[in-house]
């Protein structure tokens, strides 16, 4: 996977300009492979013990190969980018599970970052999954996971970084709650990994709405039927709970209802099409949020309602010199998406740094 836009040797002298990136995802790979090339010292801070991000600790093996992205990442290091790693830039809250299951060996304040260097850009993404909301989801957290953290665990341990005894564990019949490539990762993974699927029973996808509208798209639940797994449309959990050693999901029926305007039906409960089964593992796959490294304006940088970094036409947020990009800009998207806001935003600041 290729980050840096130039050939090696066609690097400029050095500019004098200092830029901080935080996150090294695509969209902060993106950004600094173009800014470097431009001749700035670009320094690249990352939370985990490996640059990537989600492209390395988020998605399976099977779908994404990791040498050719490590290759692109040490192309990087060697034309002079520098990564800091095992660093997470402080954030007013946290990050909840991933805090525990990425472990960052230090902490940087933002501030300290945004005063030493020319121009920061935040690529921090969405690496904290959203809550379902549902009746009995948070007393029961030590059989109901967020599937991202749980994916990132695994990845930790499968790379070696982590013992594969800080995993939370997964095994006899998972329930997997979602229709998004989340959710279609959180179904492959223990059917497929060596290292969990002698363990797995059975993994069942439950999704609210039919299989045409899923995010995924009918194309992958069709492979993840392939590989064994059991899908349950037009079902949505609605309760959490233990009876002594049993672990219940209750769900209830969905039918769809057009709705004027809307690019997809709404899934509406069917009453009295209540069932109840037992699983022994939940993955909550429902979505993921924003993770800025800032909240409430801290550091003169505004944060949307939604969690996004509020930024400008130019990627610029309300603090003079600091830039956004990738997922915590615009929202959880794909990896091109992401890349390419990176790219974008790597043009805004040089064009900011030449003023």
């Amino acid at each position: 996977m290729k980050f840096l836009r130039c050939k090696p040797d066609a690097i400029p002298p050095s500019t004098g300009k200092k830029i901080a990136i935080i996150g090294a995802g695509p969209a902060g790979l993106g950004a600094a492979g173009i800014l470097r090339c431009k001749g700035h010292d670009v320094v690249v801070y990352d939370q985990n013990p490996e640059p990537g991000g989600m492209i390395l600790f988020g998605i399976p093996i099977t779908r994404i190969p990791k040498e050719p992205v490590r290759k692109g990442i040490k192309e990087l290091a060697n034309a002079g980018v520098k990564f800091v790693l095992n660093t997470k830039v402080d954030m007013v809250g946290d990050l909840g599970l991933m805090d525990q299951v990425i472990d960052p060996k230090e902490k940087i304040h933002l501030e300290d970052i945004i005063k030493e260097y020319d121009a920061t850009i935040i690529a921090t993404g969405t690496w904290k999954t959203r809550e379902m909301g549902t009746e009995g989801e948070r007393e029961n957290a030590d059989w109901v996971y967020p599937a991202v953290e749980w994916i990132v665990a695994v990845h930790m341990a499968e790379y070696g970084y982590k013992s594969w005894d800080t995993v939370p564990p997964l095994e006899g019949r998972i329930l997997v709650v979602g229709g998004g490539l989340t959710a279609a990762d959180s179904v492959l993974i223990p059917l497929t990994y060596p290292k969990i699927k002698d363990n797995v029973k059975e993994v069942v996808l439950s999704y609210r709405r039919s299989k045409e509208y899923a995010p995924m798209g009918a194309r992958e639940i069709d492979n993840l039927i392939l590989h064994g797994a059991k899908y349950w449309e037009l079902t949505l959990p609605v309760q959490f709970r233990r009876e002594g050693d049993k672990k219940i999901v209750k769900f209830v029926r969905m039918e769809l209802v057009e709705t004027p305007g809307a690019k997809r039906p709404k899934p509406k409960p069917i009453p009295g099409s209540e069932f109840e089964e037992e699983f022994d593992y939940v993955l909550k796959a429902v979505g993921v949020l924003p993770t800025p490294p800032v909240k409430d304006d801290c550091c003169g940088i505004k944060v949307n309602e939604d969690g996004t970094i509020a930024v400008d036409e130019k990627f610029m947020t309300t603090r003079e010199g600091v830039f956004a990009a990738g997922d915590v800009k615009h929202g959880p998207s794909l990896i091109g998406p992401a890349l390419k806001s990176g790219v974008e935003v790597a043009k805004h600041v040089e064009e900011y740094l030449s003023k």
